[in-house]
């Protein structure tokens, strides 16, 4: 009897798994209901009080989230203010909701992708993970990928769905 090869690994495939790059994201969300008047207008005197008193070390190194659980009356430069205050301690802060932060963090961890592994690579992008990422992650990751890499896949190494292919210089 020969000895199963294993033609996967001899294939000269690279995995890129999404799941296997996020870092552990400390997200939290601030909820401006907390910080309006009868839960439906913002004062302007007392919100400014609140953001010059309050103790924003609770957000040290943490990504922020904005959002209003109550139908309000907010100014758009009451985000803007306390998204000022956040900076100094958060590592990063958006309006919107937890989905909207963790797409801009994806975005960002995608922006900085080191792609000297992948350069003139057969990439295989895995398909199936734990979480759930979203479909525009995986888009972008394309998006990025495709000037370096020599061909773009989705799936497993042993059952990918072919993507893209450089065409070779006549």
């Amino acid at each position: 009897m020969e000895p199963i090869e294993n033609k996967v690994a001899k294939s000269g495939l690279v995995t890129l798994e999404l799941e296997a790059l996020r870092p552990q994201w400390n997200i939290v969300g601030f909820d401006m209901k907390d910080v309006l008047w009868q839960e439906i207008a913002l004062r302007e005197r007392e919100f400014r009080a609140f953001v010059k008193e309050n103790d924003w070390s609770f957000y040290n190194g943490k990504s922020v989230y904005i959002f209003s659980s109550v139908d309000a009356i907010i100014p758009t430069w009451a985000f803007m203010l306390l998204s000022v205050a956040l900076s100094d301690h958060c590592k990063s802060v958006i309006v919107g909701s937890q989905k909207d932060l963790e797409l801009v963090l994806w975005r960002t961890l995608i922006a900085t992708l080191d792609l000297n592994d992948y350069k003139d690579q057969r990439v295989v992008v895995k398909g199936c993970s734990d979480e759930s990422i979203p479909e525009t992650v995986y888009v972008e990751l394309s998006n990025k990928l495709i000037p370096v890499v020599k061909s773009l896949m989705f799936g497993e190494p042993c059952s990918t769905v072919p993507l893209y292919k450089k065409n070779s210089p006549s």
